[in-house]
């Protein structure tokens, strides 16, 4: 089954695997190689920040269940400084595809094709795409692997060896493992449980951590001391990446207020170079006298994960760094709007979701939202009120203090 939202895109895809299916059953069949036999690996995950960090489970997977394997991961070149924290990784490469890339120096369908033919000089056994897609799809097929693992629910799957299934309403992370599983011929398949969550069970999975450099701790000290260090670190994700995602503001400007005033604790305010306005705003919010570290703009990939070790909560939209933040350990309050958090939730031990819920929420529409949703805060983000996210991130704050002090 296609999960296309579009209806025209849904057709073309859909005409396109039935051309797929005929060419697949007119070739040769491939086998595949026994799991103690797997020497090579290839690993595609092109897309965000976050993408990445749900794909963790899934590649500590690969390494557990064919531990004598290199593992050579693809990412686009934004990724490149965290894809290199990951341990177990023997090769990094990076791809900026042109339906994924949001900046310059991105390639086109030809281009990238011409690079995946590059991926036979390996010989690789198994070759696994964590992103569903018919582009990417397309780029396994190129890669002459001997084995081919993916999803075929944005179309493709007649090209693969191995296509997993694809349920919505589990997390990102969940549909990894299970693929890993199901390409190596493993027999633990990841099921949820009944009565337990999508997301409680991404949140159960293995995961590997990010190894950080010393480097980049000694930098995010010397950007954190103007805090001090008896203090609560407040962290506050500015930006989105999206408009759609995007609580207003003002108004964590308003949940930082009354944690400054609460529990003296320092504003940490994270974002890219682009959410300087919205900093302004959230800014003009918070008592002068209150202690900021702006770091909107300021610190790279891997100093900004170094950052986000060291706070002790970080009260965030759906985007990349609150998905960095959960794999490194992070509290995290959650805003969550159009997007599911059973499918894309931190996978963090200590969380809270804040949503409401609305006959058309979740919608997951991020890339391509509904007409009366752009321009302006939708309504599954416009009705959540500050006291809602002061509560939660009060709940961490205390639950994180109660944890110390019990600590000898």
């Amino acid at each position: 089954m296609l999960h296309i939202a579009d209806p025209r895109e849904r057709r073309l895809v859909a005409a396109a695997d039935a051309l797929l299916r005929v060419r697949a059953a007119l070739g040769p069949l491939r086998t595949r190689v026994p799991r103690a036999e797997v020497k090579r690996i290839l690993v595609l995950r092109l897309e965000r920040i976050g993408d990445l960090m749900m794909s963790l489970p899934a590649l500590h997977a690969l390494g557990e269940l064919a531990p004598n394997a290199a593992i050579d991961l693809v990412v686009g070149s934004w990724n490149e400084p965290l894809a290199r924290l990951i341990p177990g990784i023997a090769r990094i490469e990076t791809l900026d595809a042109g339906w994924l890339s949001r900046g310059t120096g991105s390639l086109g369908l030809r281009a990238v094709l011409a690079r995946a033919r590059q991926w036979r000089k390996p010989g690789y056994d198994l070759a696994v795409n964590l992103e569903g897609d018919i582009r990417s799809n397309a780029l396994l097929a190129a890669s002459g692997a001997q084995w081919l693992a993916g999803f075929g629910m944005a179309g493709g799957g007649p090209l693969l060896d191995t296509v997993a299934d694809f349920d919505p309403a589990q997390h990102t992370a969940t549909h990894g493992v299970r693929l890993v599983r199901e390409a190596l011929g493993d027999e633990r398949i990841v099921t949820v449980e009944p009565g337990v969550s999508a997301l409680e069970t991404a949140a159960a999975l293995p995961k590997v951590d990010l190894v950080i450099p010393a480097e980049a701790l000694q930098r995010a000290a010397a950007l954190l001391e103007p805090a001090g260090r008896t203090r609560p670190l407040v962290g506050a994700q500015i930006g989105a990446g999206r408009a759609v995602k995007m609580w207003p503001p003002a108004r964590y400007g308003d949940v930082a207020a009354r944690l400054v005033a609460d529990t003296d604790a320092a504003i940490v305010l994270t974002g890219a170079v682009e959410d300087a306005l919205a900093a302004r705003e959230f800014l003009a919010r918070v008592p002068v006298s209150a202690t900021v570290v702006n770091l909107v703009g300021v610190p790279d990939l891997v100093t900004l994960a170094a950052v986000l070790s060291r706070l002790s909560v970080l009260i965030t939209p759906d985007t990349g760094p609150m998905h960095l933040a959960a794999v490194l350990g992070t509290p995290i309050v959650g805003v969550f709007g159009p997007s599911s958090p059973d499918r894309w939730g931190p996978l963090a031990r200590q969380r809270r979701i804040v949503r409401i819920d609305l006959a058309c929420s979740p919608c997951n529409r991020i890339r391509r939202p509904p007409e009366r949703c752009v321009g302006h805060t939708p309504d599954c983000l416009e009705f959540i009120g500050v006291e809602t996210v002061y509560q939660a991130a009060r709940e961490l704050l205390a639950a994180r203090t109660a944890g110390r002090r019990e600590t000898p």
